[in-house]
């Protein structure tokens, strides 16, 4: 068990061990979300998500077009 300084000074390596790997991922998920619902502005990343994103909150609107 440690005291004193070297408490202090392995609780602070730990913290700073542990904020490296807990990073942000925004700028990732911005990268991988290409589409964009016309109607609520949700991100999504393929067609297939589109279309299932339409069926289930937007059920009367059709989907556009993949084009």
């Amino acid at each position: 068990m440690t005291r004193g300084k070297q408490k202090i000074e392995a609780q602070k390596k730990n913290a700073e061990k542990n904020q490296k790997s807990k990073g942000s991922q925004l700028d990732a998920r911005a990268v991988g979300l290409k589409i964009i619902c016309s109607i609520c502005k949700t991100q999504l990343a393929n067609e297939k998500q589109l279309t299932d994103h339409y069926g289930s909150k937007h059920p009367k609107e059709k989907p556009p077009s993949t084009s």
